[in-house]
């Protein structure tokens, strides 16, 4: 029986509901979301087993990041080729496979490999559920699909490695990537049941448009790129930089390592709480009601923490950071989709994450750098600053008319 399809922008409005797409839409990403989570802690363990030193251990868990970042464009390439669904497919698949490398090698070469190709495997999964998503949610709708989709995402890597370390207690250490590998085939699966998505036929006498690249799309968008780009851009690499601030500003205070534990999981279950209620305000008033109170909250956060010295103080600041962060669950993905053309939308998204990856490289890389030459409390105050700045680009490119209204 043929896939049956949907035309974007033939679902009404009136006649839309976020639960009758849930499990066709939400499935899938929670699923690939737990099977990254369930590798994510597992994989230095693995190559320190392989006779990787601790430098050597970090960089082979970066490599999920470089491969993410490398392949940014070669996804969107991949999903106007082939469509949404069947790159989520294929996503899966590929992602599979690293796994099953990352399991079945006796070779630190063979380890690293694999966190490649599941890097690879995530850049063309994120960039087709959100071109997906950008085409079949009504315009209405949009920032609380996308925000339910990035929530449900961390929902899933936040479960991962739980359910990986009951593996890893009954099994060994390769039952993680067994539970990684069971969740991606699953994701896969679920996201062939999706459907089709097909590009509404041009006006009688209309003639097709040509067929956009990469290049004409930085040209086209480049105003769009070089200002809510940049500010997407910084967005990230504070994101990314706040996973490190707790757990490095809690060793630095003398916090014992499970309390430090219990402060960044409390950050992180305030973080998945109020991803909803953040969409729902952003389709509602407009995307700048959620984005710049986010950063801003974010950035006097970053800039109290060098002040704490003790686990309530820095608890409450962590706290603080979950919740900004937390409103602008799906923040990226909604500005991207507001700004993606109907035709040529992977293209363009797949430069827009590309920036965000960029930004999610470079801000850790920087907090390191400052961290190093000046002191801790410096660097995160520095990236406080940064989220300020950011907060300060987004309120003054985002439209003051969203897609939303």
């Amino acid at each position: 029986m043929p896939k049956p399809s949907v035309t974007p922008g033939e679902i009404a409005p009136a006649s839309f509901s976020l639960r009758k797409i849930a499990v066709a839409a939400f499935g899938p990403s929670l699923l690939f979301g737990l099977g990254e989570g369930a590798i994510l802690p597992i994989v230095p363990l693995t190559a320190r087993e392989l006779g990787a030193s601790i430098p050597m251990a970090a960089m082979v868990i970066a490599l999920i990041g470089i491969g993410s970042l490398i392949s940014n464009i070669p996804a969107s390439a991949i999903t106007m080729r082939f469509g949404e669904r069947w790159a989520m497919v294929v996503a899966g698949l590929w992602s599979a496979l690293g796994m099953v490398l990352c399991v079945w090698t006796s070779h630190l070469a063979v380890l690293a490999l694999g966190c490649l190709m599941v890097g690879m495997s995530q850049a063309v999964y994120n960039l087709a559920r959100q071109s997906y998503m950008s085409e079949a949610v009504p315009p209405q709708y949009r920032a609380r699909a996308l925000s339910a989709l990035g929530g449900v995402m961390r929902i899933g890597m936040f479960a991962g490695p739980f359910l990986a370390a009951a593996a890893v207690h009954w099994f060994g250490l390769e039952a993680a990537y067994v539970v990684g590998l069971i969740a991606v085939l699953a994701a896969s699966a679920l996201g062939a049941r999706i459907p089709d998505l097909q590009a509404p036929a041009p006006s009688a006498g209309q003639a097709s448009p040509a067929r956009p690249t990469i290049v004409s799309t930085l040209r086209d968008h480049r105003r769009v790129f070089l200002t809510l780009g940049v500010a997407v851009l910084l967005v990230s690499a504070v994101r990314a930089s706040r996973q490190a601030v707790i757990p490095l500003w809690a060793d630095h205070v003398g916090l014992a390592p499970s309390v430090a534990s219990l402060i960044y999981g409390m950050s992180g279950g305030i973080d998945m709480l109020v991803f909803y209620p953040a969409g729902k305000v952003m389709d509602q008033f407009g995307r700048r009601w959620v984005a710049v109170p986010s950063m801003l909250i974010m950035g006097v956060a970053l800039l109290a923490m060098p002040l704490t010295a003790g686990a309530t103080a820095l608890l409450l600041v962590s706290m603080a950071i979950g919740f900004g962060n937390g409103i602008g669950s799906g923040m990226i993905m909604t500005l991207g989709a507001d700004h993606s053309p109907r035709h040529g939308r992977a293209h363009f998204l797949g430069v827009w994450r590309l920036m965000s990856d960029i930004g999610s490289s470079g801000g850790p890389a920087l907090l390191s750098l400052l961290a190093g030459g000046l002191s801790l409390g410096a660097g995160i105050a520095v990236t406080g600053l940064i989220s300020l700045a950011a907060a300060a680009a987004l309120g003054h490119w985002i439209p003051r008319r969203s897609a939303a209204g």
